[in-house]
């Protein structure tokens, strides 16, 4: 009887679903194309590996989307993401919220669907918060390969965007964000609690398991100092309070429990 106590009891206060959306494996190279790592290319192609690995958190009050990956297809024409969608009996229409850390093109193209009549929004009930001052950085940066401008505007036209342009803040009594700058001027990360459980999303600032073993200032961000200073305090926060921290890029390992 101790035993089904203690598993009740541990179901009411975690009631947070944490579902990695991982597109696969990647390199990629100076120019920010992206190539799918498959057992036969994987010693051969030249480039930074990374995995590219939204996430869908369902909380009580809402099921919300962090990042929105880069849209990979498999040969049918289906998006992974909508495959993954599928089989946890999630439809698109069913989301209502997604956060954006930043706009690199492999964070945010899931977020439309392109159709013969022009496009739509993937996710059609949801709030989409985008980092003001993150934007006007991106269109101030029209040569860089970072960015697919294309699906940018696309994307930045929906009616459903909520501007976000405050320091920090609570987006509801569940999720709470930050410009944490770092990886990109404005760069933002959030917080999602439900009951005792604490869930950190880091994005590109924070992006594999291996950042928290090798403290270094990495020259592809655009302040790797703050980066991996910022690094250093939430990796003593998580480990005090027990934190989820979820890699977006982590090859291996979607979620790391302190």
């Amino acid at each position: 009887m101790k035993k089904v106590f203690k598993i009740r009891i541990y179901e009411e206060i975690c009631t947070m679903k944490i579902i990695p959306l991982k597109e696969g494996n990647f390199s990629t190279n100076k120019t920010k194309d992206f190539t799918l790592l498959t057992g036969e290319n994987n010693a051969t192609v030249k480039g930074i590996k990374m995995s590219i690995t939204p996430f869908l958190i369902i909380t009580e009050k809402d099921i919300i989307m962090l990042d929105a990956g880069i849209g990979w297809k498999n040969e049918s024409g289906k998006t992974v993401i909508s495959e993954i969608l599928a089989r946890e009996n999630i439809k698109p229409e069913s989301v209502t919220k997604v956060l954006l850390s930043h706009l690199h093109k492999d964070h945010i193209e899931t977020t439309i669907v392109r159709t013969e009549n022009g496009f739509e929004a993937t996710f059609p009930n949801a709030d989409i918060y985008i980092q003001k001052r993150e934007l006007e950085y991106a269109m101030q940066n029209k040569n860089s390969h970072s960015f697919d401008f294309d699906t940018l505007e696309k994307l930045i036209s929906l009616d459903q965007i909520v501007w976000m342009d405050e320091d920090s803040g609570s987006i509801t009594d569940e999720i709470y964000f930050e410009v944490a700058g770092g990886h990109t001027p404005f760069m933002q990360v959030f917080w999602i609690k439900d009951g005792k459980e604490t869930v950190f999303y880091g994005a590109d600032d924070l992006p594999q398991e291996s950042y928290l073993k090798y403290h270094l200032a990495y020259k592809s961000d655009f302040d790797g100092r703050k980066a991996m200073e910022l690094r250093l305090k939430w990796q003593k926060e998580a480990t005090e309070n027990h934190w989820k921290i979820l890699l977006y890029h982590d090859l291996d390992k979607a979620i790391l429990q302190f």
